[in-house]
């Protein structure tokens, strides 16, 4: 979805060179060099845009829900760890982008959803997810909101990344985290409580050709999301007017679950062992979140969360 979009606004800007207007495309290249750093610096939200009557529609379609389990005190900062990637990230942007869920759960709290840093660097839209509430995902861009003194900032972060998005298929329950430490040593070095979330139902919106391990086909999704940054996997799900094949989502409902907070006490220089000490315990949570809530959503007794 965010590729169509993409090639959508890169293609606008190709026809502004090409046309009689390319000294639009210059003075906006001329912002984009002023404006590079906007999103590792907090982005540029608008609250009209996260309002637009379209995401509505967007959240009812499946429908996606939002699940608190515990309170998050607004004077602390947060990383929010995300999973499953799935192929659209739809619970991710629909309750940490658009609506009044995460507002009206957890008052104080300003969520931002950190995304690759390449998505940035497409013209116009940029801007649009600026204004929708996301930043880039590097360091930098996640220090610098957990470094809110007062407090009152959410770092978003899908765990996974886009190498999980292969893993992306109806029932599938693994998740690439076990070499990710990346993020507990963010958390450590900022004093951000961490907080798991699981997204039922997130894997359940397209059905992606058979690409197991090992496979030619994803041997080459692999060499190509490294080259790339980003994976490419081969879905499909139902059409406008036929359920049987088209790029359009499943009507398939996605429940949010946001756990407990663990506390996080700030150490600028953590350890090899500190950081191994809090991802495990991270990884027990996050089980514990996904045992605790499993039943309510469809997920038999016998699955459980496979790490990998």
């Amino acid at each position: 979805l965010l590729s169509l979009v993409a090639e959508f606004c890169c293609g606008f800007f190709v026809i502004l060179i090409l046309g009689n207007f390319w000294f639009l495309a210059v003075l906006y290249l001329l912002w984009l060099y002023l404006d590079w750093e906007t999103p590792c610096a907090g982005g540029r939200r608008s609250q009209w845009v996260r309002s637009w009557a379209v995401w509505k529609y967007f959240r009812e379609y499946f429908p996606i829900r939002l699940i608190k389990t515990s309170d998050l005190n607004p004077n602390h900062n947060y990383l929010l760890g995300f999973h499953p990637h799935g192929v659209l990230v739809a619970g991710a942007f629909g309750n940490f982008c658009t609506g009044p869920s995460f507002k009206n759960l957890f008052p104080g709290l300003t969520p931002y959803l950190h995304i690759m840093p390449i998505w940035f660097g497409c013209p116009f839209f940029r801007e649009y997810i600026m204004c929708a509430g996301m930043v880039s995902a590097s360091k930098e861009s996640v220090s610098y909101v957990l470094n809110n003194k007062g407090g009152g900032h959410a770092s978003i972060i899908v765990i996974g990344g886009a190498e999980e998005s292969l893993n992306a298929h109806p029932g599938s329950l693994t998740l690439n985290i076990l070499k990710r430490k990346g993020f507990i040593k963010m958390a450590l070095k900022h004093g951000a409580h961490l907080v798991p979330v699981f997204s039922f139902g997130e894997n359940e919106l397209f059905k992606q050709v058979a690409n197991p391990k090992g496979s030619w086909l994803r041997n080459v999704q692999e060499k190509l999301q490294k080259i790339m940054g980003f994976a490419l996997p081969l879905f499909h799900a139902r059409g406008v007017f036929q359920y049987s094949f088209g790029l359009i989502p499943y009507r398939q409902p996605i429940h949010t679950v946001v756990g407990s907070p663990i506390p996080v006490k700030q150490n600028l220089n953590p350890t090899s062992e500190e950081i191994d000490q809090l991802h495990a315990l991270y990884l027990q949570k996050l089980r514990k979140l996904f045992e605790e809530h499993k039943r309510n959503y469809g997920i038999p007794e016998h699955k459980s969360l496979i790490f990998e």
